[in-house]
């Protein structure tokens, strides 16, 4: 089985440490991941924000990087969300890569649960919008980070609550955005856990950042970066 990394804009230029993670999991169960250079943004921004032409050649881009591949891997719910759901509508016939999100390769397509890791810290999991909405991701996190040596999962209140991010919402709606956020740190610091996990890296830098201002002593880190933890 041909594998690709697609490791995402904001995991590429913000969080590369993510991608290495993403990697480190899937090679520690067998898998040879490939990374097609070519590969670039997915228009997820664009689209959203309304400029749907622009992101045809977006669209037709991200085929041509990942033609041949038998499946590409994204440490990203809401990229992966983007290219199953709205590619296709954008540029009719093009061919959507088989893409899936980290915890749906490992449970779904491997049928790995416990992929050895260990992590002995409290850890509250945000489930994001598109993981829930979009791509029906379920307990799927929460089942691989149960299986983790270590690791106890303290349960958010309100899991479904938005943490007000919302990609440029979070520009264009700025004192919404940050009112949300505040609530869903509320939520985080009510657990009492030592670290918030997430499948998006755009939801933890907006939650991360609102952590900091308060002073709070709660890391934040992506699904990928616990599992590839070990002792």
């Amino acid at each position: 089985m041909r594998v690709a990394l697609f490791v995402t804009c904001v995991n590429d230029t913000l969080y590369p440490r993510v991608g290495r993670a993403t990697v480190t999991v899937l090679e520690r169960q067998g898998v040879t991941v490939e990374f097609p250079a070519a590969q670039t943004c997915c228009g997820q921004m664009h689209f959203n924000s309304g400029y749907r032409r622009d992101c045809v050649p977006m669209v037709r881009g991200f085929a041509d990087a990942f033609a041949g591949y038998d499946a590409v891997v994204t440490p990203s719910a809401s990229c992966a969300a983007m290219v199953r759901h709205h590619h296709a509508g954008i540029v009719p016939g093009v061919a959507v890569p088989p893409v899936h999100e980290l915890s749906e390769f490992l449970l779904d397509v491997l049928g790995v649960e416990d992929v050895g890791a260990y992590f002995p810290h409290i850890v509250a999991f945000h489930p994001t919008c598109h993981s829930q909405r979009l791509l029906g991701i379920g307990d799927r996190p929460q089942r691989l980070l149960g299986a983790v040596d270590g690791l106890r999962l303290a349960p958010l209140a309100t899991p479904g609550e938005c943490c007000g991010f919302g990609g440029t919402f979070s520009v264009k709606n700025p004192d919404v955005s940050v009112a949300m956020g505040a609530d869903k740190v509320d939520d985080v610091l009510g657990t009492g856990a030592e670290v918030l996990a997430s499948a998006d890296t755009s939801c933890l830098m907006h939650i991360g950042g609102l952590l900091s201002r308060r002073g709070a002593p709660v890391r934040v880190m992506h699904l990928a970066e616990i599992l590839a933890s070990t002792r």
